[in-house]
């Protein structure tokens, strides 16, 4: 296959939707010799957060002269920036060739592996055969029965922010959803934890108390901000001081958690000079989280798409641009909880853009416009997400700041359009 072909392939076994276990991968993996076996992983699940922690670990380690594999989801441009290495994304007659590898392998089993379990059985053969010192592996969903646990105890089982996301999958209180995401936690591993309520904190030290893991929990209470502007923050942490590219006193926790993260790597040989840690958070690229994309006019996107992204967006556009009009230009899916995050967004909004996420289960922007219009705020529907920010740039000045939001599916296409403006 080449590289259009096998896209369509993965595309096409789509239909096999997400099955939680590990069956499927393991065995798929067993086939092409079980690649991941001896390799060094640093494993990162939460519902909020743990995309920015993998980037800012990846770099960090990057920093220190280690060959690091990075592995996220989903994509905002193109598939393959999933698979990193070094900050390079896989090549895609790369990706073509390991596809056409597992293509037949996956035919000849019973029970067909899932989408998911194929990018990642990929995504590990090529660490492999790359020769990865280490590999940030982030957990696509939950943890405990998501594709990436196949791996062995790793370095270091990161548990960031939890909240209520994935309900219908993963339960509907954070105690549940806590100990779906702890399964990534294994004996011989040290975990680390995203400082938070008692009820996930409880859950997580059962975990570890359970396998006789340390664990180590960030603390807030030493974060002391020095610096923070549109341009990016500046702060200690335990009294060491760090520059920050991204936004938003949320980034800032995730960065403590990091930074306990990169103390635990130390303790357990790795060699991280702090030089290069620092170097590796003011050096970390991870777009679409509170981005700035133009100045004049103001214009940001944010891929928030659940009620605590909703609480952080509202909190970094009343604390960035208290004096501004904001208008919002909104894309949500249905199958997220849009009332609450909606309810969420309105107290930094003054006025409402309506688009259609870039994915099949997309609230349309109608439907999305007529639940608004209980705000009694000005509200608008585009067509296509190009025509909704031509419109919130028509509608900007110098008093009004746009920020575009609701779905990691739309920030693609929206930074696109910032290449011709």
């Amino acid at each position: 296959m080449d590289y259009k072909e096998a896209l369509a392939y993965l595309d096409s076994i789509g239909y096999f939707g997400s099955k939680p276990g590990l069956e499927r991968i393991g065995a798929l993996l067993e086939k092409l010799g079980n690649p991941h076996k001896g390799m060094k992983f640093v494993h990162i699940a939460g519902t909020n957060g743990k995309g920015s922690c993998a980037a800012m670990a990846a770099s960090i380690l990057k920093a220190a002269g280690y060959k690091t594999g990075l592995y996220t989801s989903p994509y905002l441009y193109r598939f393959n920036e999933r698979m990193q290495v070094g900050g390079r994304e896989i090549p895609d007659e790369t990706l073509a060739e390991i596809l056409t590898r597992l293509k037949p392998l996956a035919e000849a089993m019973e029970d067909h592996p899932t989408e998911f379990e194929l990018m990642t059985a990929a995504a590990l053969l090529w660490y492999k055969e790359e020769a990865c010192d280490v590999v940030v592996l982030e957990v696509g969903l939950g943890g405990r029965f998501d594709a990436t646990n196949i791996i062995d105890a790793p370095e270091a089982a990161v548990i960031m922010n939890i909240g209520l996301d994935h309900t219908a999958i993963l339960g509907d209180t954070v105690e549940q959803i806590a100990f779906e995401k702890a399964g990534i936690i294994k004996k011989g591993t040290d975990a680390v934890l995203y400082q938070q309520s008692e009820a996930v904190t409880g859950v997580v030290r059962e975990r570890c108390e359970e396998l006789g893991v340390p664990l180590h929990i960030a603390d807030f209470s030493q974060i002391q901000p020095e610096f923070d502007s549109i341009y990016g923050q500046s702060f200690t942490y335990r009294g060491n001081p760090y520059a920050l590219p991204l936004l938003g006193a949320h980034q800032l926790k995730n960065a403590a958690t990091v930074l306990e993260l990169a103390a635990v790597l130390r303790a357990r040989g790795w060699k991280l000079e702090q030089s290069d840690v620092e170097h590796g958070l003011y050096a970390v690229h991870w777009p679409g989280r509170f981005e700035l994309l133009s100045e004049e006019p103001l214009f940001v996107v944010d891929g928030g798409h659940n009620p605590q992204c909703a609480q952080t967006v509202r909190d970094n556009l009343l604390h960035y641009f208290p004096d501004k009009r904001r208008i919002l230009l909104l894309g949500i899916l249905a199958d997220k909880d849009y009332p609450e995050l909606t309810a969420t967004l309105n107290e930094a909004a003054d006025e409402y853009i309506c688009i259609t996420p870039e994915s099949p289960r997309a609230l349309p922007a109608k439907e999305l416009a007529d639940y608004l219009n209980r705000f009694n705020k000005p509200v608008a529907v585009c067509d296509t997400i190009r025509d909704g920010v031509s419109l919130a740039l028509d509608r900007s000045d110098g008093e009004s700041v746009v920020c575009a939001v609701g779905s990691l599916y739309s920030v693609g296409e929206i930074r696109a359009c910032f290449e011709r403006y």
